[in-house]
């Protein structure tokens, strides 16, 4: 959990602004303006929700089930630009749970981290040399419902570290294409049991699977409508030393929509296919694998709640 804790204490440092200031003596007004030089460049923000729903139901002839469901999404940025240099940062929290009944508990519904840096020089007026460190893993155990007792997913097991050089094309303030021509991607099951089943690539009894390729990102974020704004990255990567026409895919994209200063709606979507990963299908619903192999994944999640913006 260390790397938890670095990234929460990383994010901290990303935000922190100073509270308050004060005027006393000639030297500490310089001091103070020192600060505030050192700021200059800088843009930080981020946003909080929180939203929970809840149904109930007693002797109901149309038949249902009770539940209730709990998620909270944390997305922070902290970005610099000056002169010709430009370093972004982007720290995605996310975590849910439902309760349907006694019997099932508590399942996870949605569990992510994902820490982005991008840092690049210009080379152009919207082209920069750039590079770029991403970081994706989850917090919780994962499990294979209505299977509560195999754990198929931990905490860094997967976990995906990806870092690649190339250039950064931003011909606007809401549009970036990232084009890595030399990138590498590390894949880490950090679980003995996963590691010896071989899960997501690795080879059995290994604990990471390292891939050298090509990788693009494409991101956008931009008010669509007043009190609505849309963000969405494209990850695309291609292994060149195994089937490099297999390429890995990862689509999410966030609708926010401002109902007043605190209570929002959002509604996010994350599609993922990965060569390297083996699903397990049980098409009859008996309890027996009927195949496995790498499917397309796809998550939704629409929520209404609170919601804080900084």
């Amino acid at each position: 959990m260390n790397i938890l804790k670095g990234l929460f204490i990383i994010t901290a440092a990303f935000i922190a602004i100073p509270a308050a200031h004060t005027q006393t003596t000639e030297a500490e007004k310089q001091l103070t303006e020192q600060n505030a030089d050192s700021l200059a460049g800088w843009k930080k923000g981020g946003t909080i929700n929180i939203s929970t729903s809840q149904t109930s139901l007693t002797n109901w002839a149309a038949g249902g089930q009770s539940s209730v469901s709990v998620n909270g999404l944390l997305s922070v940025y902290s970005d610099y630009q000056k002169n010709k240099a430009l370093w972004e940062n982007t720290l995605d929290l996310g975590y849910g749970n439902m309760r349907q009944s006694k019997k099932t508990g508590w399942r996870k519904t949605d569990d992510k981290i994902d820490f982005t840096s991008k840092i690049g020089f210009r080379a152009t007026e919207n082209l920069y040399y750039a590079a770029l460190l991403n970081f994706k893993t989850q917090m919780a155990s994962g499990y294979n419902y209505p299977d509560d007792s195999t754990v198929i997913s931990k905490f860094l097991a997967p976990g995906y570290l990806l870092g690649g050089l190339g250039i950064d094309y931003k011909p606007s303030e809401y549009f970036a294409a990232f084009i890595a021509p030399l990138t590498l991607k590390t894949t880490f099951v950090n679980d003995k049991d996963l590691s010896d089943a071989g899960a997501f690539g690795v080879e059995p009894g290994k604990k990471t699977y390292g891939e050298f390729g090509g990788y693009m990102r494409f991101s956008l974020k931009k008010a669509v409508m007043e009190n609505i704004m849309l963000q969405t990255k494209l990850d695309l990567f291609s292994n060149y030393l195994n089937k490099p026409q297999n390429i890995d895919v990862n689509w999410e994209t966030l609708l926010s929509m401002k109902v007043n200063k605190y209570i929002s709606a959002s509604l996010s979507t994350h599609l993922i296919y990965d060569d390297d990963i083996d699903i397990a299908v049980d098409k009859n619903d008996d309890g027996i694998i009927d195949e496995t192999g790498p499917r397309l994944q796809f998550k939704e999640v629409l929520a209404v709640g609170l919601s804080i913006i900084f």
